[in-house]
């Protein structure tokens, strides 16, 4: 391609020249790739809030590909694989090519990398796809933020530095830089949608409960997939367990005991990034046999300023539409899969959840009935390689820090003449992991890789993708067309009739079934009983 058809665009920050894609898409997205939104996080930048990129009129910005991925965890089995780096504070614009020709502004997708606060990156999500297959143009942004200690680092000690919660400040300047800037790309500021699945859901539904008097969102709509404000613990920033990991990530990256406070952080920021970095997945995964993860959001009295549940509670949010839903089989990829005995599933929750009473510990074992002992239990393994607590587990932590979290957002927001709808993903993907968290992921943007596989696999991702694309640009999910005009209308969910879309109920096709059924709206019945008992116990994760 010759540089006088590359897409250009002129910042206050300088020109950003663009790429063209067009691999397998129906219409060339142009994409501004790795363009920075804010100063490299490097130095003596380190360990503090982002600062914005100032103006720079003669600055010429090459933005043909992705720029470097946040230093965190291994990273996850999707998307290009992209060097880390601390200078990794950019953002990717996509728009249908001549889109912006439009006289009227674009709406705005901007969607937020899930990985636990600890791994993954904005390449992960096939943005560009999404947007060249949207029967409605809009223009989508995706970005990195920090992760692991580098943006999640609570303690006492944080606090006095007033340093709490910096990855959740990246994503605010991340937004403010969209409202700055959206409009010379086509689209309207006025007029944005917040995507994101786990880790990015938790973080919109921060973002949502962050509510500040006489001041609007920076945002109209929210797409939260497989996570909100009350999944798993948020616990103050001085809670004992962030206090003893940030101890631990101390000694790994060898700060001298007898070092004062007020020198913590300036030892930090001159320590190699490598140092950094081998401490954190050291720290993550010391704690995370347990799941009490490390380098997690806290409440600083400022972003997440108290209790998610009784920010919830409050009715005292950021009110927008919201589509928000939970996956079959979400715990998959965080229990041992080797889990035998039920003395290991009864001490997994006394160890997650020290709180739990006995006579909870009970309960749990009731909703959840031993396969050893009970012989018409669900949760009786078959699969080769899987220990036979493992079916039993991997439900008890899906419910628990997904399902019940996602149902209670959508039971509070509605009550609160908010529009919400709420799916159910159903489609066995694999056989060990079924209906997996974040396989929604692979079926929302319609790439080749998922449409290939099957007329059935197509249709799925098909209607997923024009549900999605609807509410994104018409702020209601049946309003556009898209490919499968037949697909059910996806009522909202209501305080008083909690209607579910269950999408690929029964379809086993990649795992030697049937196809099942694409969509369809449902009472919302499936695993309420536990969901119920869960939701319950939300006030004891957030205890010191």
């Amino acid at each position: 391609m010759s540089e006088s058809t590359r897409p250009s665009i002129i910042l206050p920050q300088g020109t950003i020249v663009g790429i063209n894609l067009r691999d397998k898409l129906p219409q060339t997205v142009e994409a501004f790739l790795g363009v920075p939104y804010a100063l490299p996080p490097v130095g003596d930048l380190r360990f503090r809030p982002a600062v914005k990129v100032p103006s720079s009129p003669t600055a010429v910005i090459d933005a043909c590909k992705f720029g470097p991925i946040a230093p965190g965890k291994a990273l996850l089995a999707t998307g290009p694989k992209l060097e880390q780096s601390e200078d990794c504070l950019t953002a990717n614009i996509f728009r249908q090519k001549d889109s912006s020709d439009n006289e009227k502004k674009l709406p705005v997708a901007i969607y937020i990398h899930g990985g636990a606060f600890n791994r993954g990156s904005a390449s992960m999500h096939d943005t560009a796809s999404m947007v060249s297959w949207s029967e409605a143009p809009f223009v989508a942004v995706s970005f990195n933020y920090r992760l692991g200690a580098l943006g999640f680092l609570p303690s006492s000690v944080t606090h006095k530095e007033g340093l709490l919660n910096l990855g959740l400040r990246d994503q605010i300047l991340l937004f403010e830089w969209v409202q700055e800037n959206i409009q010379q790309f086509g689209g309207d500021p006025n007029n944005i949608t917040l995507i994101g699945l786990s880790a990015g859901a938790h973080s919109i539904g921060h973002h949502m409960l962050n509510f500040k008097e006489q001041k609007a969102p920076l945002f109209n709509r929210v797409i939260i997939e497989s996570g909100a404000p009350t999944s798993r613990a948020v616990r103050p920033f001085n809670a004992k367990v962030h206090e003893n990991q940030f101890d631990d990530f101390l000694r790994e990256v060898g700060c001298p005991e007898d070092i004062s406070e007020s020198e913590i952080f300036p030892f930090l920021r001159s320590l190699p990034t490598k140092v950094i970095t081998d401490a954190q997945t050291a720290v993550f995964d010391k704690w995370n046999p347990s799941l009490q993860w490390a380098f997690q959001p806290v409440i600083d009295g400022d972003i997440i300023f108290r209790k998610p549940l009784e920010a919830l509670q409050s009715g005292k949010w950021n009110k927008v539409p919201v589509l928000t839903g939970f996956n079959s089989n979400e715990g998959t990829m965080y229990v041992d899969k080797n889990m035998s005995e039920a003395s290991q599933f009864r001490g997994f929750w006394k160890t997650l959840l020290p709180q739990l009473t006995t006579e909870d510990l009970d309960t749990i074992e009731r909703l959840y009935p031993d396969p050893a002992t009970v012989p018409d239990s669900p949760y009786i393994e078959t699969r080769e390689g899987l220990g036979p607590q493992y079916k039993r587990i991997e439900a008890a932590y899906g419910h628990y820090a997904y399902v019940a979290p996602v149902r209670q957002t959508a039971h509070f927001m509605s009550k609160n003449q908010v529009p919400v709808y709420l799916y159910h993903w159903a489609l066995a993907r694999t056989v060990v992991g079924r209906a997996n968290h974040a396989d929604n992921m692979y079926y929302e943007t319609y790439n080749d890789a998922i449409t290939s596989l099957s007329p059935a696999q197509k249709e799925l991702s098909g209607m997923l993708h024009a549900y999605m694309t609807s509410f994104i640009t018409r702020g209601d999910p049946n309003t556009l067309a898209g490919r499968y005009a037949s697909r059910p209308i996806w009522e909202p969910y209501k305080h008083d009739d909690r209607k579910v879309m269950i999408f690929g109920e029964g379809n086993e096709e990649l795992i030697g079934g049937g196809v099942g059924i694409a969509a369809k709206l449902v009472s919302d019945t499936w695993g309420k009983v536990e969901s119920d008992f869960w939701w319950s116990k939300v006030p004891i994760s957030q205890l010191v």
